[in-house]
């Protein structure tokens, strides 16, 4: 796919001709929540502290590149609240000087700042929270969702699984709250595309993987029936990335470790793609993960509706990109747009290795009557979200 150009000449030159190109300020807000992680299991991989951050930055070079010709002055305030401090106070600052904010927090954390006073009338987009409920019974108007839905990156990789055939499946489970969110949409999902999950296991969280791997995992996995996949459902890495090569039957990983469904992997080369990596890496020093990109995604929709309404107004900005004629050219092979129902952003999703792209999701054959990219996650007659009616 060529990549639409951020600014055309039939599009400069009718704000020429209006007079439409006075200067506009576009004040941007990054807040992020300092949240505990887990240990890492290798110093070779370790978790970088500008998650989110350096794809709100790349976004905002980006935006200032189309800003340039159309006098549209773009700021990020990139601000992090750390472990202990008020989340709440931090917001409400943020707040008192910025109507667009993009967020990268838990899901409880996220839905207590939209339900702020101050955050009635702004623009917040969900850059790290996968949970359903945010885009189902606990819809806010103010929030757009950048980052897919759990529902979105399992409906993917079943699409994948059920195009290759491979529906006979087993599956392993974390402990966490992600884990157990993420293998009920595995669930939802192998249900909904005909797959059949025959058995499965949960993982004692207490072992230390990497002095037993070779004696607890085919003895944990022996007694699976036949299945043609493995899935994990480890979102933390505490022990999916160990069961390749180490459970009883050879067959491959997929979910959390192996086969990954995700928003973005750094092995995207296509439509663009390779472009978009290695300005991130000249950027930040280290590949694009998923949480950059959507926290990409979220600064670019802003610029490209500032681009194309030539105003700041944070409700014209939702508007408009909640709007039929909203597109973004986001480097995945087709248009970019937002479900009008819960604020979702649709997008392709790509199933990766850490080592090779796998597939580029929707598969073929998964047909919709108006948008493919909608066979993943929720669709509009499945919604529980009343709140954008």
């Amino acid at each position: 796919m060529t990549q639409t150009p951020l600014i055309t000449p039939t599009l400069l030159t009718s704000f020429l001709a209006t007079g439409a190109l006075a200067s506009i300020d576009v004040p941007i807000a990054y807040l992020e929540m300092e949240v505990e992680r887990p240990p890492v299991l290798t110093n070779l991989d370790p978790v970088p502290d500008d998650l989110g951050r350096m794809g709100a930055q790349l976004g905002l070079a980006d935006n200032a590149t189309t800003g340039g010709f159309m006098g549209h002055n773009y700021t990020l305030n990139d601000s992090v609240v750390p472990l202990g401090e008020d989340w709440l106070d931090a917001a409400r600052a943020v707040l008192a000087d910025h109507r667009i904010v993009v967020v990268n927090a838990p899901a409880d954390a996220l839905l207590a700042l939209a339900d702020l006073p101050e955050a009635e009338g702004a623009l917040i987009f969900n850059a790290r929270a996968e949970e359903e409920a945010l885009r189902e019974v606990d819809c806010r108007t103010n929030v757009l969702h950048t980052m897919p839905s759990y529902a979105m990156r399992a409906d993917a990789l079943m699409q994948f699984l059920v195009s290759r055939r491979w529906g006979d499946l087993v599956m392993i489970t974390g402990q966490r709250e992600a884990d157990m969110a993420f293998a009920q949409a595995l669930r939802d999902s192998a249900s909904k595309f005909g797959a059949r999950i025959r058995a499965e296991r949960e993982w004692d969280m207490s072992s230390d993987m990497r002095r037993n791997i070779g004696q607890e995992f085919p003895v944990f996995t022996q007694d699976f029936p036949s299945h043609h996949v493995m899935l994990v459902a480890d979102e933390a890495g505490d022990f999916g990335p160990f069961l390749e090569f180490n459970a009883w039957e050879p067959r491959p990983v997929a979910g959390s470790a192996g086969a990954r469904p995700d928003a973005w992997s750094d092995r995207v080369e296509a439509y663009g793609a390779a472009q978009l990596q290695l300005r991130f890496k000249r950027l930040a020093d280290r590949p694009m993960g998923a949480l950059d990109y959507a926290a990409w995604a979220a600064v670019r929709s802003v610029g490209e509706a500032v681009t194309r309404l030539n105003t700041a107004d944070a409700g014209d900005i939702r508007d408009y990109i909640l709007g039929d004629a909203f597109e973004l050219a986001a480097f995945k092979g087709a248009a970019i747009t937002y479900r009008d129902w819960n604020g979702q952003m649709r997008q392709p999703m790509p199933v990766a290795t850490r080592t090779a792209l796998v597939a580029m999701t929707p598969m073929p054959g998964f047909l919709h009557q108006s948008n493919t990219l909608d066979t993943l996650g929720r669709d509009r007659p499945e919604t529980a979200c009343t709140a954008f009616d």
